[in-house]
């Protein structure tokens, strides 16, 4: 029991999940008289937003990762396992783990989200997405390996599936991939394969509702979908991928889009844990939690983050899953825990909301602010600036910050390497299961590019 953790007379509160919840927990209770356990499947905290840099080569992975127990190496009352837990015990107390038990007095569940594909089992086996650092490494060796296959294919429908790339999800991710990727195809990547035809190379974000960007302004709509359209991207509004095999995107019955290359950035469910009752459980297995971040029914077992379900009234449907919503819940929840120890009634959970923001390209993004909204250059230099404070380490920040720099004097991306090659039959969803059934497909390429759709006023 509790993986020779150090057994003292202070309540232990132990964190689920070292993302930026989980992060900002432990950090402020580091002065508290509690002990700290924070457990986590990976030994680095991971900066999300900027994976899809890791996945187009214009940032390295261990510039967006930081090791946890460097982060809070001088914290006397921290303590870290690397573990991935299977199950929680309200009733016993008790956390299970792959390295045993762990005890606790009070828990906080800050596990995340994970992709969400919508039942469509074809896009799960075959679908490319960018959760992890591992997603995005992945996501970057296959398209650069389908690159090279592309050289070699004496096929030029074949060919074209190889070059074509489509982009399922029209949020921040999906824009700021698209955009990415558009660039690259414009200045990169005709100088690494001159042989290779770029202005055949199709890239296309599909969005099921009727704009892109749906959370933001219409404004900030109507801007990220021209940036796109400059840089070349075919956008399908008010569409769906039905299923993806055989190297075809379907987005109805019988049409499709030819390609090889699908990334999936259309949904994600909260990472719920096992034990906690199906009662508090919504639908996008988010947990639902009160004014306080208790886990509806318990007192002792809090929720912070993407996979808390705090509905508000101006919110009717949760609190968005965004870093700083995170952030400032751990922020709260550290100061309920002094007010818990005192005697004294916890207080609400007011959200602050500061603003959200998406890049789309060199000198191109969009910024919402409560009173206010602005782009262009001036937001892209917002969005690098926020960005590049939130990355945890002195280090990351100036790796990053070089980075950026040399791709905007260069207009190049220099991390174009396939350092660990990827084989579709390699990939594993979070069950540890996938079938690669397209992997030797022998796929049919007769279908036409899709239109370019006006969005909606």
């Amino acid at each position: 029991m509790d993986t020779n953790l150090p057994v003292t007379s202070q309540p232990r509160v132990v964190i689920v999940g070292c993302g930026f919840g989980g992060l900002r927990l432990a950090q402020q209770l580091r002065h508290d008289p509690v002990q700290v356990v924070v457990i986590d499947r990976n030994n680095y905290h991971n900066f999300q937003p900027l994976l899809y840099q890791v996945a187009t080569g214009a940032l390295e992975a261990d510039s967006i990762a930081y090791p946890i127990r460097k982060i809070f190496a001088g914290q006397k009352n921290f303590f870290f396992r690397m573990a991935d837990v299977s199950r929680v015990d309200t009733t016993a107390n008790t956390v299970h783990t792959n390295i045993g038990d762990i005890r606790y007095d009070y828990l906080v569940l800050a596990t995340g989200s994970l992709t969400n594909f919508f039942g469509i089992e074809s896009i799960e086996r075959n679908g490319m997405q960018i959760k992890s650092i591992p997603n995005a490494l992945n996501l970057r060796s296959f398209i650069f390996q389908n690159l090279e296959k592309a050289l070699l294919t004496e096929d030029p429908a074949a060919r074209q599936a190889l070059l074509n790339i489509v982009v399922v999800g029209g949020g921040p991710t999906g824009v700021e991939i698209s955009g990415s990727l558009a660039e690259m195809r414009r200045s990169v990547l005709p100088k690494d394969y001159p042989e290779l035809d770029f202005q055949h190379m199709q890239i296309t974000i599909v969005e099921a509702g009727a704009e892109l960007l749906g959370p933001m302004s219409p404004q900030s709509q109507r801007e990220a979908y021209e940036y796109l359209k400059e840089l070349g991207v075919h956008i399908l509004l008010n569409t769906s991928i039905k299923r993806f095999e055989d190297c075809k995107a379907y987005y109805s019955d019988t049409e499709f889009i030819p390609t090889e290359n699908l990334i999936w950035a259309a949904g994600v469910n909260g990472a719920a844990v096992p034990g906690i009752p199906e009662n508090v459980v919504a639908r996008n297995k988010r947990i639902n939690v009160n004014r306080w971040n208790q886990v509806e029914g318990f007192t002792n077992v809090f929720a912070i983050g993407d996979v808390a379900n705090m509905v508000t009234e101006d919110m009717p449907k949760g609190l968005p899953m965004l870093a700083p919503v995170a952030m400032q819940q751990a922020d709260h929840l550290a100061d309920n825990f002094r007010r818990l120890a005192k005697g004294q009634t916890p207080v609400d959970f007011k959200y602050n909301n500061k603003g959200v923001m998406a890049i789309v390209a060199r000198n191109k993004a969009v910024v919402d602010l409560p009173k206010g909204h602005f782009s262009g250059f001036l937001g892209w230099l917002t969005w690098l600036f926020v960005h590049l404070m939130t990355l945890v380490g002195f280090r990351n920040k100036v790796v990053a910050f070089i980075d950026w720099a040399f791709s905007y004097l260069t207009a190049d991306k220099a991390l174009r390497l396939i350092i660990r090659p990827f084989n579709r039959r390699d990939m594993k969803d979070d069950k540890g299961k996938r079938p690669a059934e397209q992997q030797n497909a022998t796929p049919q390429y007769n279908a036409p590019p899709p239109a370019i759709q006006t969005p909606q006023a």
